[in-house]
């Protein structure tokens, strides 16, 4: 039996938001939701699930990151590097599809 907080995605993963269109790479998880009440209440509008995984999320084509809900996301499957400029910061580099993670 799967643990209930399984998560469908690892970091460096590269995602497609099911809603807005966007793809994106992981670069960190939280087994559930971890925001605040209000930012959910203000920006979470399907009201996804807060017992599932979150990722946070850096935007591809922009400086932007976001933090989604398991539920709104897929693979991408273009498997190209995307342009954010965290991405030279956080990972050392990108091959067969995904981003590798700088260890400290």
């Amino acid at each position: 039996m799967l643990h209930e907080n399984f998560c469908q995605f690892a970091i460096g993963q590269l995602i497609h938001h099911r809603l807005f269109d966007y793809r994106g790479v992981i670069f960190d998880v939280d087994a559930t939701f971890q925001g605040s009440e209000d930012w959910y209440q203000r920006v979470a509008k399907s009201r996804p699930p807060k017992n599932r995984p979150w990722y946070h999320v850096l935007v591809d084509g922009s400086q932007q990151v976001t933090y989604v809900a398991e539920k709104n996301l897929e693979l991408d499957h273009l498997l190209t590097p995307i342009d954010h400029p965290l991405t030279a910061q956080l990972f050392t580099e990108f091959h067969n599809g995904s981003y590798l993670i700088t260890m400290n």
